[in-house]
């Protein structure tokens, strides 16, 4: 009997995959952008000081415009699907970086006291350094899973890294805080590594430990209480926290390392009482340290009264204690700077001294480009931040998931205590500014961050590739006697 289609025939084909735009062209448009406007910067520069255009204009120019166009072209060539935002916001901060840093150069007072004049140079070589990395990172994890594998490793590595400073002959001791190590001349801070190291190891962990942490015992007055074994995890991590602050006085990397702890724990848990405690804990541990530590009671009293703090460092008081004029400095130059700014390179944040160039050179974008100018530079932290965000939504796989919003809120964390302490909201930490300030870890470190948050994109940007055709399913007839 033989059969002729009819209407009840069904047709059955292979699905291609759906086209997804690479966005590489926008990419490249944006950091057109974000190459031009530090050049334009730099002239400015130039013009306010010395009244005309420096003459190393075309070769930073050509410098930042040639590394930006190498990270474009590996980009677009091991991770074409990668959000199109993320390498140009870093560029353009890490530009505006380099055209602060040459500012503070140039001041005679910062040249007297030698702590400026060749920052700059040295400066983009880092910043050379680090999109080298952001390139072998491009280049050789072909696959953001692979680092799940490395999970217990990475813990092992991270501790490492935090305990590097202790090491006597090794540690410096640089303004109190023992988080320097010297190697071959360089001072490196083994934390602005350490945090995408742990940022590794919690993801491993939690994505495997998510289930037993998100269990709840009891509900007492709105939060799920965890169970006490479940609480282990989050008491380690508080007790080596507070051991960092104990015998590095680091305030900075304490409050990032937990801070980072909690937030994961949080998204794979999904439960609030977590981030309560988190805050309980940290709130209890900060001040147990700042009643006997005196690094830290310096830094809370500059906080709470910088004025007197001021006062005291001008007339070199001999109580033993080491007293800090910057925390009024940078308020001045703050208020001195008002809704616009005084302009690039005609403000006095150079009396900020030593720390100009490194954590308070926000101060300087406050005072040369005002309250107008230092939100949008909050704003592109805000954005790269929320390009991280982003890409854990998109992320298929839940270790993704946990890597992309732990570096993210690393980097958000380290922005909110840089600034926060600048501006006087919470006591200073002495961290750096990521891509703003000058210090080789740093830039090299944040662009590895990047490199890994572009890699996580990629893969969840990616199309899925289409399913194989099977001859045998191209038509099927359904046959009614």
């Amino acid at each position: 009997m033989s059969s002729t289609p009819n209407p009840s025939t069904h047709h059955t084909s292979t699905i291609g995959a759906i086209g997804a735009p690479s966005r590489r062209n926008t990419e490249l448009a944006l950091l057109v952008f974000a190459v031009a406007i530090p050049v334009f910067a730099y002239a400015n520069v130039g013009l306010a000081i010395n009244n005309q255009v420096p003459a190393g204009l075309l070769s930073y120019g050509l410098g930042l415009g040639l590394l930006a166009g190498i990270a474009h072209l590996v980009v677009r060539k091991f991770a074409p699907y990668a959000d199109p935002l993320l390498l140009p916001l870093a560029t353009l901060l890490n530009g505006l970086g380099l055209v602060v840093i040459w500012r503070l150069d140039q001041s005679k007072l910062l040249q007297a006291i030698k702590q400026a004049g060749t920052a700059a140079p040295r400066q983009l070589f880092y910043t050379a350094m680090g999109i080298a990395l952001f390139v072998v990172v491009l280049i050789f994890l072909k696959d953001h899973r692979v680092l799940q594998r490395y999970t217990y490793i990475s813990m092992v590595g991270a501790l490492i890294l935090l305990l590097l400073p202790l090491v006597p002959g090794l540690g410096q001791n640089i303004y109190g805080a023992k988080i320097w190590i010297s190697v071959a001349g360089f001072s490196i801070q083994p934390g602005e590594f350490a945090k995408i190291v742990l940022a590794i190891f919690f993801a491993g962990y939690l994505m495997v430990k998510r289930d037993a942490l998100a269990l709840a015992s009891r509900r007492f007055m709105g939060l799920y209480l965890p169970r006490g074994r479940d609480l282990g995890p989050i008491l380690v991590v508080w007790a080596i926290s507070i051991l960092i602050l104990v015998f590095e006085t680091d305030l900075g990397t304490s409050l990032l390392f937990f801070g980072m702890f909690v937030i994961m724990l949080y998204v794979a848990t999904e439960r609030t009482s977590w981030i309560v405690f988190g805050l309980l804990m940290s709130a209890v541990g900060a001040v147990g340290v700042a009643s006997f530590e005196p690094h830290i009671q310096t830094r809370v009293q500059a906080w709470l009264d910088p004025m007197r703090e001021y006062q005291l460092s001008r007339s070199g008081a001999n109580d033993g204690i080491l007293h800090s004029e910057q925390a009024m400095q940078a308020l001045w130059a703050f208020g001195s700077g008002g809704t616009l700014g005084s302009g690039l390179g005609q403000g006095h944040s150079d009396l900020i001294r030593f720390a100009a160039n490194s954590d308070f050179i926000l101060a300087t974008f406050g005072e040369e480009l005002g309250l107008a100018g230092l939100m949008a530079i909050l704003l592109i932290y805000g954005l790269i931040v929320e390009r991280g965000v982003r890409t854990a939504l998109a992320a298929r796989d839940p270790f993704g998931k946990l890597l992309s919003i732990g570096l993210s809120g690393a980097f958000a964390l380290q922005v909110f205590v840089v600034a926060g302490g600048v501006m006087g909201l919470i006591p200073l930490t002495g961290m750096t500014m990521p891509f703003l300030a000058y210090g080789g870890s740093s830039v090299i470190a944040n662009w590895a961050l990047i490199g890994i948050l572009i890699r996580v994109s990629d893969t969840a940007r990616r199309p899925a590739p289409a399913p194989a055709s099977n001859p045998d399913a191209e038509m099927t007839q359904v046959v009614r006697p």
